[in-house]
């Protein structure tokens, strides 16, 4: 099963976090399809973002808003009427989530239920994707990947307050009569061009090769699943197409995790890197202690292969490709959204060839 355009052109569709960078390539796709959108998040960060660089917000309704302010997220909804709703506003960093704990908890929870009352009192909405972490699970350190039905944990703040949020998607579904349908999908790691919130290993390596510096890395040894942005927001637009069918079926938790030739360490995301971005690019190990982050996890996607036809369409190698791809055009001053919506046509056309 593919992207529907007949389903998405001319639908109602809200986002929140659409300033963010998952947010901002989501509406640029949504456009792209001819959905009428709508976003609620805060300002993009002053130090740059893709939704600036991308022009993203000439497209669409754009309202700039706190997603811990119930009374104004009510009435976004209600004068959005929305008929599909992607949820990825959040605190989605880990070492400031241990900063700013209270923050992470209020935003990640209390922002999630916000919502959720928002979206039942109104009425009219099909479907809900409410979009969470890999790291929302109990992490026993296992070489298998985690599957749905795993216990959910989470160490720090960050991942604690996502697995709150899965129970709060879960108690709303459960409790209330006129909740929409809603699903969560947890992926994580996702790199791609425009990503520029601090902390994040790809963000913090690209701008410094960008500022011709080297890079200091903490952690490299540990193994991530990397995957380029659009593979699991191509998995979001399926799970909202399915749930607006079949919502009985759907309304459940998803993964959405890259092959397993895409679970590297570190390091050698950091050669294949630097390689591309050639000169004299290189990094260095950063010293002294750093909050705790896990060695290994890893999803089992099955499900989301079996259920819903989706699996990754790029390989690690073709995302580091496009994300270095994306990071020289800035540099050469081309004009960003159109680099942005050529790698989503790009991607498209990976959509169109046999598995």
């Amino acid at each position: 099963m593919g992207i529907d355009r007949t389903f998405w052109n001319g639908r109602r569709v809200l986002v929140t976090g659409h300033t963010g960078f998952k947010g901002s390539w989501l509406c640029l796709w949504l456009q792209q399809l001819g959905a009428q959108v709508t976003g609620y998040a805060l300002e993009p960060d002053e130090g740059g973002s893709l939704f600036v660089d991308a022009a993203v917000a000439g497209g669409m309704h754009s309202v700039i808003g706190d997603v811990r302010d119930l009374s104004l997220l009510s009435r976004t909804v209600n004068e959005a009427r929305p008929e599909v709703v992607f949820h990825l506003a959040a605190q989605p960093l880990v070492r400031v989530s241990y900063e700013m704990p209270v923050d992470t908890f209020a935003v990640n929870v209390m922002g999630t239920v916000h919502l959720l009352e928002a979206l039942r009192r109104a009425g009219g909405v099909s479907a809900v994707v409410a979009v969470t972490t890999d790291k929302v699970y109990e992490n026993f350190e296992l070489s298998r990947g985690y599957a749905e039905g795993d216990r959910l944990g989470g160490h720090d703040p960050y991942a604690a307050s996502k697995a709150c949020a899965e129970l709060a998607v879960s108690s709303y579904r459960h409790s209330f009569p006129d909740c929409p349908p809603v699903a969560t999908a947890r992926a994580g790691n996702v790199i791609g061009g425009g990503d520029r919130a601090r902390d994040r290993l790809l963000t913090d390596v690209m701008c410094a090769l960008v500022s011709g510096n080297k890079p200091f890395i903490r952690s490299p040894q540990a193994v991530r699943p990397w995957q380029h942005a659009l593979d699991p927001l191509y998995g979001y637009l399926l799970l909202a197409q399915k749930l607006v069918g079949e919502p009985g079926s759907y309304a459940s938790a998803w993964n959405f995790g890259p092959d397993e030739e895409s679970h590297v360490s570190v390091q050698q995301l950091l050669e294949q890197l630097t390689a591309l971005w050639g000169g004299h690019a290189s990094w260095e190990g950063s010293p002294g202690e750093h909050p705790h982050e896990t060695a290994c996890l890893c999803l089992d996607s099955s499900r989301a292969r079996k259920e819903l036809g989706w699996h990754p369409r790029w390989t690690l190698n073709v995302a580091l490709e496009q994300t270095v791809s994306w990071w020289k055009a800035q540099q050469a001053g081309a004009d960003m959204q159109n680099e942005t919506l050529r790698q989503i046509q790009l991607f498209e056309t990976a959509l169109m060839e046999t598995p």
